[in-house]
């Protein structure tokens, strides 16, 4: 199995994780806040969707999502506010599936070469570094969505 499948194989897990974690959620359940400074489901969807886009740049391809779209769910933004204008769960939902979708063809096309070319001079990494970094971050998000799927009442064990 080659690196390019590796990530696209693991990157199909996430989606999995996510879609269950998902369901049954409404787009209220995805507002939801801890009683403490968090990010909502909303939030981590959103940022997950904005993170694959990056992928996506990575091999020359259009985000998904617009810029204006992603602007609330950058890194250091702050967590949602009740009132704040948000795209709707279900929209973000789809844009992971779509983003994986266009990753999966993407990644047929990009060579060992391509992933082992400098991304970062400075830190000395290369593509494929930014990708194992992408997908681990992932990973990190993916085990907050758990906890708020409880706190929106689904009393299950998905995973």
């Amino acid at each position: 199995m080659t690196d390019q499948e590796k990530i696209i194989q693991v990157l199909k897990r996430h989606q999995w994780v996510i879609d269950e974690q998902s369901k049954g959620l409404t787009h209220a359940d995805s507002l939801l806040q801890l009683p403490f400074r968090s990010n909502r489901f909303n939030w981590i969807i959103g940022h997950i969707a904005v993170y694959r886009d990056k992928m996506l740049v990575l091999m020359n391809q259009p985000p998904v999502l617009g810029s204006n779209e992603s602007e609330i769910y950058q890194r250091g933004s702050e967590p949602i506010s009740s009132g704040q204008d948000v795209v709707d769960l279900s929209t973000l939902l789809e844009s992971t599936r779509e983003s994986l979708e266009r990753l999966a063809t993407a990644f047929q096309f990009i060579s060992e070469d391509t992933l082992g070319e400098l991304h970062d001079e400075e830190r000395g990494t290369t593509i494929q570094d930014r990708f194992e970094f992408l997908v681990w971050h992932e990973t990190y998000h993916l085990g907050q969505l758990e906890i708020l799927r409880q706190l929106a009442g689904k009393d299950d064990a998905i995973i």
